[in-house]
């Protein structure tokens, strides 16, 4: 892990320390770990399983989650909410087939969220923010348009459905998806230089089943397409898959 990836983490425990030291001012949320299954990159070259924390924590106006990141609700008005977020950007180890291409750093995610969510149940959603802290050439723009919808299934069984689009411009898409000539000789791939615009559209379904008082058990199955510029990049059409998948499960613990 890069030293600003470590101060990014540094900085969301932080927040969470802080939150845990204000106790008595409310904090409300699940924390939790569990296991994922997922593609070792966005080009999907192979699959590989890690340990991931769960988070889903709110402190007044400042909430720390697993997918968002830190955020802070500058603007807060009938179910309106606006602000700055930081969130995790994980880089890329080229080996296996992605041989002989440059590996990614892991950088942070700096930028503007906008959401829309009258109720509790139901949200739409747009970020857009600037990879920072990465290599040469690996700091474009980056953002996701998307929305989700929880419903009861009886039982203490929660559902969420959600859809979300992810875009970036030519230099953020080039740093997973390109391909430049050095790169091409050594990795034996076809010189590939990727343009802006959406990247992929991530269908995912989710689950919450109550173990216990305050313990649940949540699962997670996404299925991820790559679209545009990112699906026509040669690593994907020689080493890795248009169409790919994501399974998590956790136990979590929920504050009230």
């Amino acid at each position: 892990m890069s030293k600003l990836a470590a101060a990014v983490f540094t900085g969301l425990l932080g927040g969470w320390g802080l939150c845990g030291a204000a106790w008595a001012e409310g904090i409300t949320g699940d924390v939790g770990a569990g296991l994922s299954y997922q593609p070792h990159d966005p080009t999907g070259s192979r699959y590989e399983t890690r340990p991931v924390p769960y988070l889903d924590l709110d402190w007044g106006n400042v909430s720390l989650s697993t997918d968002d990141g830190l955020t802070w609700s500058a603007l807060d008005t009938h179910g309106l909410t606006a602000g700055p977020y930081i969130n995790y950007l994980s880089g890329r180890t080229s080996n296996g087939e992605l041989q002989g291409l440059r590996n990614v750093s892991d950088m942070a995610e700096v930028g503007g969220f906008v959401q829309y969510a009258p109720a509790n149940f139901w949200r739409v959603y747009a970020q857009l923010g600037q990879a920072v802290g990465g290599g040469h050439s690996q700091s474009g723009a980056l953002g996701k348009i998307g929305g989700e919808l929880g419903y009861p299934l009886g039982g203490g069984i929660i559902g969420s459905s959600g859809l979300v689009a992810h875009f970036a411009d030519a230099r953020q898409t080039n740093t997973f998806f390109g391909v430049d000539n050095n790169e091409a000789v050594a990795s034996g791939l076809r010189p590939y230089n990727a343009s802006g615009g959406f990247q992929n559209v991530t269908l995912s379904q989710s689950f919450s089943f109550p173990l216990a008082p305050h313990w649940s058990l949540l699962t997670s199955a996404s299925w991820v397409h790559l679209v545009g510029s990112a699906a026509k990049s040669s690593i994907v059409k020689e080493a890795g898959q248009v169409n790919q998948g994501q399974v998590q499960t956790a136990i979590s613990y929920t504050f009230d």
